[in-house]
């Protein structure tokens, strides 16, 4: 067990409900351990992100890596899929309120993404608090009534949970050992993993992970290595975790065997997620001129010859190795007031998830219960009572490095509604997340973090490389200043007494800030960030 002598711990957040259940002197004990053990790795790891940040400034080029042909040559397979993992048509995702972890755990969905990193603001209340949700719902004590009397209880038949920590380039400033604040990630797994690993196995399945922004095979081995240990310091079988990997960064799109190699025995599949993918194109290809810049991002569909080709490399990747291919998001919030609205929204989802079966996806994200029919429905069409398309091993799809780099086959205009849409869209999720809400809905869709981060980051690249617009207007600093009062001014005449001033004068710092500084600078490590987490 833990070493609980010589813990050198300072918890800075100070108490919430539910603090002495989560962070009891054992837990607290094995995350020490968890840092002191793995802590200078991720560190390692962090300082060769940089690096290879610093070489694709000077010029270089993203390829498939020559040192690990030998992997994607090699004939292995990762392990089957585990309890509660093996169908996986209609998966949802989610904060860790407590109102939501019973409507994901309720909603009809194979699995709920129960997330810790984009759609929850890391306030020290919300990351005890959505541990201590976790833990109640395992035991089937947790409830939620609102204030004009509606209850929410847990029903019989519940998705699968797959917790999804914070990437590992995020800290945790609240909880240090020997001074040192631990990484957001290991703080997420480790609580969950503590608290929540046997319980999952008394319940027939056991801790799953969704892990977020890799960008490499060795962060990959990293958490490999986190795995390894935890299970046995905890007295867990081995190969009982499994991780899913979010392929989010232009740099694991070329990785993707290795990532899976790497996991192999822990290894749960791949998910291909659009907008972080696209922001991290726009960030690590930032000073490379006009061939990287995107146009309105709305116009940037899945279907776009780049993404096609990252979304099709996915699949075959995953089921040529046993693995499961999950397919992205479909925000869209249905209107309790406008059928129009829902009418055309839903088919562009049934046409969104009707591609993702038919290429050979496994299943798909969806971020309101009520999309779980639609999802499922179309998934069933394809799968039948088959729990996935494994089979399917796509031996058709050939991609190489210059199908991912073609950028400039997404076509498409950057125009003035574009840009006001990313204004507002990112402004409305800016005062929020600094009011502590990281899951949004705006313009009917459901936003976290990837969506600031994308819409600021258009922006930034907008401006930095004299993007014309489709009427003839250059996107100067200028100019986006005046949509952003502009935009501001709009959202206060809809909101009328409802419009937060203060909040939105916030926002709009932190937009100018993050979208219209000299250099590229990311928004998740700004001092207000910080202030927030």
């Amino acid at each position: 067990m833990t070493n609980q002598q010589d813990v050198d711990v300072t918890i800075t957040g100070g108490s919430v409900p539910g603090f002495d259940r989560i962070l009891s002197r054992e837990a607290v004990a094995f995350l020490a351990e968890l840092h002191r053990r793995f802590g200078a790795r991720r560190d390692e790891l962090m300082a060769l992100r940089v690096a290879r940040q610093a070489a694709l400034d000077a010029g270089a080029v993203l390829d498939f890596l020559p040192e690990t042909a030998q992997v994607r040559a090699g004939d292995w397979r990762v392990a089957p899929p585990a309890p509660g993992l093996a169908d996986r048509r209609v998966e949802i995702t989610g904060p860790t309120d407590r109102k939501m972890t019973i409507n994901a755990l309720n909603s009809g969905a194979k699995v709920w993404l129960a997330d810790f990193e984009d759609a929850i603001t890391p306030t020290w209340e919300n990351v005890i608090s959505g541990q201590l949700n976790l833990v109640d719902a395992l035991d089937r004590s947790i409830d939620f009534s609102t204030p004009d009397g509606r209850s929410y209880a847990l029903g019989d038949d519940l998705a699968t949970i797959v917790v999804r920590p914070r990437g590992w380039h995020l800290d945790e400033k609240h909880f240090l050992v020997d001074g040192q604040p631990v990484a957001g990630a290991l703080v997420d797994f480790g609580l969950y993993f503590f608290h929540c690993a046997q319980r999952q196995r008394d319940a027939g399945r056991g801790p799953y992970f969704y892990l977020p922004k890799l960008e490499s095979h060795r962060e990959a081995r990293l958490w490999n290595d986190i795995f390894v240990w935890a299970q046995r310091e905890r007295g867990i079988p081995q190969g009982t975790i499994r991780a899913t990997v979010l392929i989010e960064t232009i740099p694991a799109a070329f990785e993707m065997e290795e990532i899976l190699y790497e996991l192999r025995e822990h290894s749960a599949g791949l998910n291909a997620g659009r907008w972080d993918y696209l922001f991290s194109i726009i960030k690590k290809h930032r000073n490379r001129g006009s061939d990287f810049v995107l146009p309105d991002r709305n116009s940037v569909t899945m279907t776009a010859p780049f993404m096609q080709a990252y979304s099709e490399l996915l699949v075959r990747t995953c089921h040529a190795r046993g693995a499961h291919a999950i397919g992205g998001m479909a925000a869209f919030i249905p209107s309790r007031r406008d059928a129009q609205v829902n009418a055309t929204a839903l088919a562009k989802v049934r046409e969104d998830k009707t591609r993702e079966a038919t290429i050979g996806f496994d299943g798909s994200w969806v971020a309101h219960p009520d999309l779980v029919p639609l999802c499922r429905e179309v998934f069933d069409g394809v799968l039948g009572d088959a729990p996935h398309q494994l089979d399917r091993t796509r031996d058709d799809v050939k991609v190489d490095a210059t199908a991912l780099l073609d950028i400039r086959s997404a076509g498409g205009q950057v125009t003035e509604a574009g840009l006001r849409n990313n204004v507002s869209a990112a402004l409305q999720y800016l005062a929020a997340w600094l009011g502590g809400l990281g899951a949004v809905a705006i313009f009917n869709l459901m936003e976290d973090a990837a969506t600031a981060e994308i819409a600021r980051s258009q922006v930034w690249q907008w401006v930095h490389n004299d993007v014309v617009l489709a009427d003839g207007r250059p996107v100067t600093r200028d100019l986006v200043e005046q949509v952003i009062d502009e935009e501001i001014a709009k959202i206060s005449a809809d909101r009328g007494s409802a419009f937060d001033a203060d909040g939105y004068a916030a926002a709009r710092a932190l937009f100018v800030e993050v979208s219209l500084a000299d250099d590229f600078v990311d928004f998740l490590t700004l001092p207000a960030y910080e202030r927030m987490s």
